[in-house]
């Protein structure tokens, strides 16, 4: 029996680099997610949005107590 030829060495080789980096995108992506980073900005935004509408409710608020205050 001869011994594998260096071409099928290196095909070879290169294709269980391939498995090996298939698996580590995996682990990370099922890890991680594909949308973490997605998520997140979603979630800041609404935070956002949520301060933004409480500041407007209190100037709106402030701004009736100045309203009935100059009458």
């Amino acid at each position: 029996m001869r011994p594998p030829s260096q071409m099928t060495q290196i095909v070879g080789s290169i294709l269980v680099a391939l498995a090996i980096a298939a698996v580590a995108i995996a682990v990370v992506t099922a890890h991680f997610g594909p949308t973490s980073t997605a998520k997140l900005e979603a979630r800041e935004d609404a935070i956002d949005a949520r301060i933004d509408a409480r500041e407007e409710r209190q100037k709106a608020a402030e701004d009736r107590r100045e309203d009935r205050g100059e009458d």
